[in-house]
């Protein structure tokens, strides 16, 4: 919750927000395994550090890597 406390913060100072909300489709959904990741932006869990990110997780990073640079391309197109 400290992340969301402080984008309050940084959007006052101009920031523009861009979280992926469920553009990622199923994978937003998947309850098999323990995820990290949410309508906010993508995420994992690090616990004492032994726990790599499984695929779905870096799927989702690279997905939302690949959302906010199309956001990224339309705004400088408009100016």
């Amino acid at each position: 919750m400290v992340i969301l406390t402080a984008i309050t913060q940084l959007v006052h100072h101009g920031m523009i927000f861009v979280p992926i909300g469920y553009t990622f489709g199923a994978g937003m959904f998947e309850m098999e395994k323990v995820k990290g990741g949410s309508p906010y932006g993508a995420g994992t869990y690090a616990g004492d550090g032994s726990r790599q990110p499984p695929e779905l997780e870096l799927e989702q990073a690279f997905h939302q890597g690949k959302y906010i640079a199309g956001i990224a391309k339309k705004l400088k197109g408009s100016a």
